[in-house]
């Protein structure tokens, strides 16, 4: 069975930094894209950043510069390196992995950011 599970979220200020991870166990994820989205209150959920097996990276342009997306395929871990956070940034974030039809989602890590 397929689990992911995110870590490290938390409360921060403005202009702080937070690192988010998220570890997959129950299946080699090599060639899957792995990815973050966040969903803030009363909006729907939205796509952060995602990386796919060789190493290209795809941001959101509101995070472009701020937050940087790495994977680990020996880990099977996605990590995503958030700075310069602002209010707006305040969200649950899901790691996603898929490929083809297959598709997983962790149960999420609260992000708030204080002004």
């Amino acid at each position: 069975q397929v689990q992911l599970v995110e870590s490290g979220g938390g409360l921060v200020q403005a202009g702080g930094s937070l690192r988010l991870s998220c570890v997959a166990s129950g299946s080699r994820f090599d060639s899957y894209i792995m990815g973050w989205y966040r969903q803030a209150p009363g909006k729907r959920r939205e796509f952060v950043a995602s990386i796919q097996s060789d190493g290209t990276t795809t941001y959101a342009n509101s995070v472009k510069g701020r937050f940087t997306i790495a994977r680990d395929n020996a880990k099977n871990t996605v990590a995503l390196q958030m700075s310069s956070l602002e209010p707006e940034d305040t969200a649950v974030y899901y790691c996603n992995f898929h490929y083809t039809f297959y598709n997983y989602w962790g149960q999420g890590t609260q992000v708030t950011v204080s002004s």
